[in-house]
């Protein structure tokens, strides 16, 4: 049934004569024979409403509407309600049956004269409701999400969105051979809590009541939106859907382990890199979209006390946040940006002198030296079939020409002007420039900001 409620004898359920020792409340253990008229005529109409809720129930979960979300360039696409709804109809076909079958027994004098019968009607029932639930899990989800673009957020959701699409984009125009299209674009929404996210295309969620998500969501939480400048965050997070959609999710981690081992690293440590396979292809990637800015946003979240920032837990998939840094500030260097490697450098080692001052593996730390340069490689600047066998960098890569251009951008935003062609993505290294150099206050660089993605 998809991951979805399950039947009640699946669940354990089992008959309530089985279940309960109804004798010990002073009721018979066997079911009274009864013909009463009076008993069937108050049956009767109770068994139709029944029947009656769950028909209802299921026919209340329509599809959305096209223009149930607005019409204006933030609401949802025809393309992402769609999907939703094809999800929906086909989890609706299922739900149909059941409540077909309970309303023909509801109707059969059969089920109507027996208890036995009656208590297996409960239990399809039961099932019926427990779909109708699932189902509504699926339609709230979505309800909700498709909702914030009617909301104050509306803008700036579309803002996200159009750098998501633009990180998508850039890759596949920069593949060496054509691939199919991916469709829908990614979704983005506001999401309390301290870490972005994302769902990936064609993948299970608990959310969805382990349906597949038919479209990429990326969860922002309020924080990043109101500080463009964080915003390298959706780069890593498009980054993850990117990986899946071109196929790399096996065959990167493959290749990060067979390179580490072929240098003489201990099987551990092979592991250990290989684990965190996802969250360095997403930091690669979103870096080699957006330039050395993102090293700065990458900082702003793992800078935290050394205890945390030095921590290695080896159930995460993250790298410990102190070689993290590390890891990208290498690839800022091959990228072509030595001077801004070197800033970002001193700066990291000046907040934490000392490697030792958490509980990263001896190992991890005598070997990081050379395997974070390998692991840059092997993900950066490795040919792959899946890109037509063109490198990381080659099919998105930031050039220090690049980053001329998210200079005078960042002092067009900071006065209010069109920043002009420039790629959205870019946007968001540009906002960092003008807050670093204090071209405008920050409130009025957001604006600027969010303004100039909205006018695309």
């Amino acid at each position: 049934m998809n991951g979805l409620a399950k039947t009640p004898t699946q669940l354990g359920v089992k008959n309530v004569a089985q279940s309960n020792n109804l004798a010990g409340f002073g009721f018979a253990q066997k079911t009274p024979r009864t013909n009463s008229k009076q008993t069937l005529a108050s049956l009767k109409p109770w068994l139709r409403v029944q029947a009656l809720n769950v028909t209802r129930h299921a026919a209340a979960l329509r599809p959305f509407r096209q223009n149930e979300f607005g019409t204006d360039p933030a609401s949802p696409t025809d393309a992402q309600i769609n999907a939703v709804n094809q999800l929906i109809a086909s989890l609706r076909v299922q739900l149909m049956q059941i409540s077909k079958q309970v309303t023909l027994a509801a109707e059969s004098p059969m089920y109507q004269m027996d208890s036995q019968r009656l208590q297996e009607l409960m239990m399809t029932a039961e099932h019926a409701h427990d779909w109708v639930r699932a189902i509504e899990q699926i339609w709230d989800f979505y309800f909700e999400l498709f909702g914030q673009r009617q909301s104050q957020f509306s803008n700036w959701l579309l803002g996200c969105d159009r750098i998501a699409l633009d990180c998508y984009q850039d890759v596949y125009m920069g593949l060496g051979v054509a691939r199919s299209i991916p469709a829908p674009a990614p979704f983005s929404y506001v999401k309390t809590g301290f870490s972005p996210a994302t769902f990936r295309r064609g993948i299970p969620l608990s959310k969805l009541s382990q349906q597949i998500n038919p479209f990429p969501l990326i969860q922002l939480p309020y924080h990043r939106l109101v500080n463009p400048w964080t915003l390298g965050a959706i780069l890593h997070e498009v980054s993850h859907n990117l990986q899946t959609d071109l196929d790399l999710r096996q065959v990167i981690p493959r290749a990060i382990r067979e390179r580490l081992l072929q240098a003489g690293m201990s099987r551990n440590v092979a592991a250990v890199w290989t684990k965190w396979h996802s969250e360095t292809f997403a930091d690669m990637s979103g870096l080699l979209l957006g330039g050395p800015a993102f090293v700065a946003s990458l900082m702003d979240i793992a800078a935290r006390s050394p205890k945390a920032t030095l921590y290695f837990n080896p159930a995460k998939p993250h790298p410990i946040p102190y070689l993290r840094v590390f890891i990208n500030i290498e690839l800022v260097h091959r990228m072509g940006f030595p001077q801004e490697a070197q800033k970002y450098r001193r700066m990291w080692e000046r907040i934490y002198p000392n490697s030792r001052a958490g509980n990263i593996p001896s190992e991890i730390l005598r070997t990081f030296g050379k395997a974070h340069k390998l692991v840059v490689d092997t993900i950066c600047f490795s040919e792959y079939e899946q890109l037509g066998n063109k490198t990381l960098a080659e099919v998105t890569g930031f050039k220090p020409q690049h980053q001329e251009m998210v200079e005078e951008a960042g002092e067009r935003l900071a006065t209010g002007n069109d920043p002009g062609i420039i790629p959205e993505r870019l946007l968001i290294p540009a906002s960092r420039w003008a807050l670093d150099n204090r071209l405008a206050e920050p409130r009025m660089i957001t604006k600027n900001f969010y303004d100039a993605l909205a006018r695309r």
